[in-house]
């Protein structure tokens, strides 16, 4: 096979990265940063393979000035940190004991008995860090240029040593696929009740990284059609929705959002959401976020994002059966104003400190929300009518 090397890229210079390298001496660029690299698409983590265990890394970066975090050393992972942010540096590793949801692992100094642990072939590819040579032990770079997602090895024994591996099958078909690899496909659908023995938090993961990846709508459906998601997820029945809003976010030069094209793909009812949200266990903002986005459409847009703001009354104009990108767009450019009015000016009219004040600011906003926010002359008009209002109902 003819030779393949890294292109000498920018993140191959960040500040730090080769006094670590050489303080390490034995190490090589794997996983993410070597495959994007290749693509063409940026990098943002920085994953580095050594046969040096751990408790040897940390000498030899803390004796370069290097600050190390023993962020996973029993697994054997320790991150350098450095000016431009950190890097993980993994002791080469063999799988000794699987459960599905966690591997017991030995240290070892052989490259491609670590490659053999990865999940995907594209997954494991290894790169020098001075001359940029790339290693590559399974056919992931034949697979790379194919846009193959394909398992080492046997798919049923990568997904019996981790059952999340299921779910980053589809998440890489989305992301860099163009067709499913048969095999794999079939091996997911056979085993995809494995994945109710995962934890919410990395189906959750897991699940919201693939709804924003570039061709979501179409692995979505190939997991609905496969019934993936159903031991998980029941309430998944369709992916209309999902295209649906894929094409206005598309239109309204809106970035793709995991949790409004999660809500895309519940029905629209906000218990149902609730239920997804807790079982998914997704943060208190997501819950809400995604609670709000189960309800309908029910008032102008402005208003409906002065009440419950921007993000939230985005995500229902996107989800709503009508077409309102139009609406979207003007809403990118508005920011909610501040009603021009305290309850100190409504003091100074004469009113007395107290629940009324209270209730008259928000006779006073509702009025000023249905008349399109005026400026602060018309609310103080609005606000003499309340108050005269006020006085004569005494």
């Amino acid at each position: 096979m003819e030779r393949v090397t890294l292109p000498d890229v920018p993140w191959r210079r960040r500040p730090g990265l080769d006094a670590l390298i050489g303080a390490l001496g034995a190490a090589r660029f794997v996983g993410g940063a070597v495959r994007d690299t290749l693509l063409g698409s940026p990098v943002s983590d920085i994953d580095i393979a050594t046969p040096h265990p751990p408790q040897r890394v940390v000498e030899l970066a803390t004796e370069a000035g290097i600050k190390t975090v023993p962020t996973g050393i029993a697994h054997g992972t320790v991150t350098a940190v450095l000016p431009e942010g950190p890097v993980e540096v993994t002791t080469l590793r063999r799988d000794v004991a699987t459960d599905g949801r966690h591997a017991q692992v030995a240290f070892t100094d052989d490259w491609r008995a670590d490659a053999a642990r990865r999940d995907f072939t594209i997954n494991a590819l290894y790169a020098d860090p001075i001359s940029g040579e790339v290693f590559d032990y399974f056919g992931g770079l034949d697979d790379l240029a194919a846009r193959r997602v394909r398992f080492i090895g046997d798919p049923y024994r990568r997904i019996a040593e981790d059952h999340l591996r299921i779910l980053r099958f589809f998440r890489f078909l989305a992301r860099f696929g163009d067709a499913p690899d048969p095999a794999g496909l079939d091996a997911c659908t056979a085993r995809a009740n494995d994945l109710m023995a995962l934890s919410r938090e990395r189906i959750a993961d897991e699940l919201l990284k693939l709804l924003v990846a570039r061709h979501a709508v179409h692995v979505v459906a190939v997991m609905i059609e496969r019934g993936i998601l159903r031991p998980v997820l029941p309430e998944i029945a369709g992916v209309d929705a999902l295209a649906r809003l894929a094409g206005r976010e598309a239109t309204s030069a809106i970035a793709p959002d995991a949790i409004r094209r999660l809500a895309a793909l519940l029905p629209g009812d906000p218990d149902v959401a609730e239920s997804v949200g807790a079982r998914l266990k997704l943060s208190k903002l997501q819950r809400k976020r995604l609670i709000s986005a189960a309800r309908p459409l029910d008032a102008e847009p402005r208003a409906l994002a002065y009440r419950i703001g921007p993000e939230a009354a985005t995500d229902r104009l996107l989800l709503a059966q009508a077409d309102r990108t139009g609406d979207v767009r003007a809403l990118a450019h508005w920011t909610p104003p501040t009603l021009p009015l305290t309850g100190g000016a409504l003091v100074a009219r004469g009113i007395k400190a107290g629940p009324q004040v209270a209730h008259l600011l928000r006779a006073i906003e509702e009025q000023w929300i249905a008349e399109g926010f005026p400026n602060a002359d018309r609310v103080g008009q609005i606000a003499d009518a309340q108050v005269r209002e006020a006085d004569s109902s005494v």
